[in-house]
Formats: C-alpha cells, sequence, structure tokens
C-alpha cells in the first residue's frame, strides 16, 4: 500500500513560480532523502533540471521554464532572445527553448528545454517580474543570428525599432561586439531600412490575417506576365485567385520599385490596396480591422468566381517591393 505524502510546509521565500532548488529545500530543513520520495514517479514533486525542483505535477508554463532555468544555471545567468523580447513588449509567442547568457567559465550542459551560450559579454539584465532578461538590443540580435528564416530575422528587428526599444545604431554595435556566427544576414538587413520597415508592416498584416477567413498568402512577391515582364508587385499574393494585396507607404529615398496596379488589373489580377497608416492602426482600432479583412474577404471571393486565375507568374522577392 503506498504510503500518503505528507504535506510539507516549506518557507515562501525558497519558492518561486512553484520552483525551488535542492539547496534551498534543504536549508529549509528537508532531507535529501524526502526530496527524493516526493520526486519520484507517482510523488508531487518533479525535477525538471539538475538540483531544480518543480513543487507540482503536470507540465511547467513557460514561467515555470524560466524560472527553472535561471535557478539551474544560477547567478549572472541572463534569458536572451524570444523570451526578453516578450518581456520588453514584442508580441510574439516563444516557440524554441530558452535561451540562457552564461559565463564564460560557467560548467554547465544543455538541458531538454535550455539553450545556454557562454558569452564574456554578459549584459547588464533588465529586471521584470524578477526574472533577469537581456536588454532589447540583445535579444533581438540574438533572435536574429540563431534564424533561418529571412522574414523572421527581418520582422524581429524591424518590431523592436518600431516599438522604440533600440535604434538601428545600437543594433549595429550589438552585432558588431557579438560573436560573428550567423551576422552576415542580419547586417544585410540592418543596411536596408526600407527593408525593416516592410518586414515590420508585413508582421503587423500577417497578424491582421488572423482573423480573416482566408488561406495564408506569400509575402514579397514581383507579378509578371508569360514574357516575364514586371506588370507589379503584391506585398501578399493569393496565388490560387490571383489576388494582390498592397501596402502603400510613403515613397522613400530607397530605389524601391513603385507599387502599380492599373497593369495588374488589366491582366486580370484582383487588388486591394490598404494604407500601411490603416495596417498599423487595425492592431488597435476593431474598426479599421474589421473594414480590411471585409474587404480582402470580399476580393478574394470576387476573385475565385472569375472562372479563373490569372495567367500570369508570380515569384517571391527577396528584397523590399513595400514602396
Amino acid at each position: 500500500m503506498t504510503r500518503p505524502h505528507r504535506t510539507l510546509r516549506v518557507a515562501p521565500r525558497f519558492i518561486r513560480d512553484g520552483i525551488a532548488t535542492t539547496t534551498a529545500l534543504r536549508d529549509a530543513g528537508v532531507s535529501k532523502g524526502m526530496i527524493s520520495a516526493r520526486c519520484r514517479p507517482d510523488g508531487p514533486w518533479q525535477r525538471l533540471l539538475p538540483g531544480v525542483v518543480m513543487l507540482t505535477t503536470g507540465p511547467p508554463t513557460r514561467r515555470q521554464q524560466l524560472r527553472c532555468a535561471v535557478e539551474y544555471a544560477g547567478k549572472d545567468a541572463v534569458i536572451t532572445g524570444e523570451d526578453a523580447l516578450l518581456a520588453h513588449g514584442v508580441p510574439l509567442t516563444p516557440q524554441h527553448s530558452v535561451r540562457l547568457l552564461v559565463p564564460t567559465g560557467k560548467r554547465l550542459s544543455p538541458r531538454e528545454f535550455v539553450v545556454l551560450e557562454r558569452s564574456n559579454r554578459l549584459p547588464r539584465p533588465v529586471v521584470v517580474d524578477e526574472l533577469p532578461f537581456a536588454p532589447p538590443a540583445r535579444a533581438a540580435i540574438d533572435v536574429a543570428r540563431a534564424t533561418r528564416d529571412a522574414m523572421v530575422l527581418r520582422s524581429v528587428l524591424a518590431m523592436v525599432l518600431q516599438q522604440g526599444l533600440c535604434t538601428p545604431a545600437e543594433l549595429t554595435e550589438e552585432l558588431d561586439a557579438g560573436n560573428q556566427r550567423g551576422s552576415a544576414a542580419v547586417r544585410m538587413a540592418l543596411r536596408d531600412s526600407d527593408l525593416l520597415a516592410a518586414m515590420f508592416l508585413h508582421a503587423q498584416a500577417n497578424r491582421l490575417l488572423d482573423a480573416a477567413p482566408l488561406p495564408r498568402p506569400r509575402w514579397h512577391v514581383t507579378i509578371t506576365d508569360q514574357q516575364r515582364q514586371v506588370l507589379g508587385y503584391a506585398d501578399a499574393w493569393w496565388d490560387e485567385v490571383g489576388l494582390a494585396w498592397q501596402i502603400q507607404r510613403q515613397e522613400s529615398a530607397s530605389h524601391s520599385p513603385p507599387h502599380r496596379h492599373l497593369r495588374l488589373t488589366a491582366a486580370g489580377v484582383t487588388v486591394v490596396r490598404t494604407s500601411a497608416e490603416q495596417v498599423l492602426t487595425a492592431e488597435d482600432d476593431t474598426a479599421v480591422r474589421r473594414q480590411i479583412v471585409r474587404a480582402l474577404a470580399s476580393a478574394f471571393l470576387t476573385a475565385a468566381r472569375c472562372g479563373g486565375r490569372p495567367n500570369v507568374l508570380a515569384t517571391s522577392d527577396a528584397v523590399s517591393n513595400a514602396a
């Protein structure tokens, strides 16, 4: 017969987010044997990482994973990457392991949900809700260097700039001072401020489409005729019906191609044109968001009922076409 586990009272100061180190538990009077017993498969606790215990059953929350990672790595560890950007207010959902910056002399092994990056340039952490996070520029560069997705890279850089969390100079300085592995694509993106602005618009527009009854489009598309003569450009493109969404920004000093729509419509392409201001406003303005979604959904249905996709070619661009 399994003996029931006695209720254990541990001083609250040793527990944060339901996480405690075994050292803290021992200091609170919990024996090594009792810790082991309570961490058995049928017990009320779990060892998430060496020396770190979650005092509940079930899967840990992201917050508990962050706390556990910091307790595992110990003093001077700093959370970077997606979690740090989220803590600074960047609207994204972490999709990967917790990324920690630790001193170069720290001898730890990566674990199931923890990636360690040893650095001799540990940033001064920004403490948010009692957890240490890397400053925005460092966190953004760490995300950008690690991703192979050009849209993710540029969107992250654009979002931290748009929200005023750092400047292009601070991003470049951070990139120059850090590990140069994976820096080439980041450096190229930082040289094109118009591209960053376009990518930010596309990130905003992509979130706006979460509420739209539409399939996901392709982004950054050049549309040509069968002889490869350029007809125009689309920020978002629904190839199955030949629908182009153009997000119009003010003309800049760059040589990005302008949005042409007359040649597109003459070729049978359905075009929806929306100002950048509307796209940026839509996140906080329900009426504007509904207006844009309604226009796109209506255009998609109209294009689908036309009886066939227009005879055009669509190629995804590696450069901005959102002038």
